[in-house]
């Protein structure tokens, strides 16, 4: 075929999508699962939808995007909401992100943040360091790195802080010590509002209905089941069975067994990528909060955060948690419901850029393309993923 394309997430979900629209139906898709939608597959739980792979909402931003996914799932099945996202600082629950929202602690906590930030070396004009622990004191200050940024980040991604680089930190809120000490006065926040700051969700279903209405629109073009084992560079050929023109690879590449003709060092570099694993679980409880989501620092609680579903979903109830697989307590009872998604999340590591962008050129060269979250090793939200598919399969064209 013309196209062949390595999973049916969101990023090749759009993709194909994309041709298909263009005029271009000499294509298919393979995915190991026996359903599409990727990270952000939905199923029923306790009688509501529950989304397998953590949080995922589609962002109101890109008006290209939202105006794509309603052509799937119309606009009038989705609710939109303003984010409201908060911290549980050990006790005290405040807004996110913390830098925009210390106001809303104790006077005496404020002024010990206040005073960390102003003494932070992006406001005294030190250099900005490399080591990631370092990068996070010197532009937030000591209390929000050690009262939170640290122990989240650790929950999240590993214990090992300082194997991540600091070149994704830049998307981080600059912190003023002006704004942040206006804040407090003023009992309102300032600056830059966080991502998701308006979102969409479907209103009877989970998120993952819009991809299972993208799989449909493919009919037979999508293989269930068919997990990738090799890749032929040179040939173009996958399993030894699917020759492509062009090849879209969505999926991990550290999940390929064998890559045929491509050279040591770029094997190395896939070997050099990393990534997380999270479970997600259901808790029925109802819980007294309007929050959509909530974060938790506290190395105490095995989950770094939960998803209050009926804040988002409506007639439904509970939440349900997200924690790192490494801390999660496996439930040997049979009575918890939890997903375990082996890749959910790209570690930034340091190397990792260098490492995916000599891979991605020499790829390109043999008319195979690195796509999405996976494909880019790239921790990109979804509506972020199928704007770049949109404009592959454009450029492609």
């Amino acid at each position: 075929m013309k196209y062949l394309i390595l999973g049916a997430g969101p990023a090749g979900l759009t993709i194909a999508n994309r041709l298909m629209e263009k005029g271009e139906d000499d294509l298919l898709v393979l995915e190991r699962c026996p359903d599409a939608g990727g990270l952000c597959r939905s199923t029923d739980v306790d009688g509501s939808a529950f989304d397998i792979g953590g949080g995922h909402f589609l962002d109101v931003k890109d008006p290209v995007v939202t105006d794509y996914m309603f052509g799937f799932l119309p606009e009038d099945e989705w609710d939109r909401y303003e984010r409201d996202s908060r911290i549980d600082l050990y006790g005290d629950v405040i807004g996110s992100p913390i830098e925009a929202n210390i106001w809303q602690l104790p006077e005496e906590k404020q002024k010990r943040y206040l005073d960390a930030i102003a003494a932070a070396g992006c406001n005294t004009g030190l250099v900005k360091p490399e080591k990631f622990t370092d990068w996070i004191v010197w532009k937030l200050g000591s209390a929000i790195a050690e009262d939170y940024m640290f122990p989240y980040n650790r929950k999240m991604f590993g214990e090992d802080l300082d194997s991540l680089g600091t070149y994704w930190l830049e998307k981080l809120p600059n912190v003023s010590y002006e704004e942040t000490k206006l804040s407090c006065e003023n009992h309102r926040p300032y600056g830059k509002q966080p991502g998701h700051a308006s979102f969409y969700y479907p209103k009877k279903y989970g998120y993952g209905e819009a991809f299972s209405r993208m799989a449909a629109a493919l009919g037979d073009r999508i293989r269930y089941n068919e997990r990738v084992s090799s890749i032929d560079y040179d040939r173009r050929i996958v399993n030894e069975a699917y020759k492509a023109d062009r090849i879209i690879v969505t999926i991990p590449w550290t999940g390929v067994e064998e890559h045929i003709g491509l050279p040591d060092e770029l094997i190395l570099a896939i070997g050099s990528l990393k990534h997380s694993s999270i479970v997600t679980e259901y808790c029925p409880q109802k819980l007294d909060t309007p929050a959509h989501w909530i974060y938790y620092p506290d190395p105490a609680l095995s989950c770094h955060r939960i998803l209050v579903r009926h804040n988002f979903l409506p007639g439904s109830k509970g939440y349900w948690t997200e924690t790192n697989l490494t801390r999660y307590e496996k439930d040997e009872s049979g009575e918890k419901t939890y997903f375990v998604n082996d890749y959910a999340y790209p570690l930034n590591t340091i190397g990792k850029q260098e490492a995916i962008r000599s891979l991605l050129d020499y790829t390109s060269s043999k008319g195979i393309f690195g796509l999405g979250r996976w494909g880019e090793w790239q921790h990109y939200n979804s509506d972020v993923v199928m704007r770049r598919a949109i404009d592959m399969a454009d450029d492609l064209l």
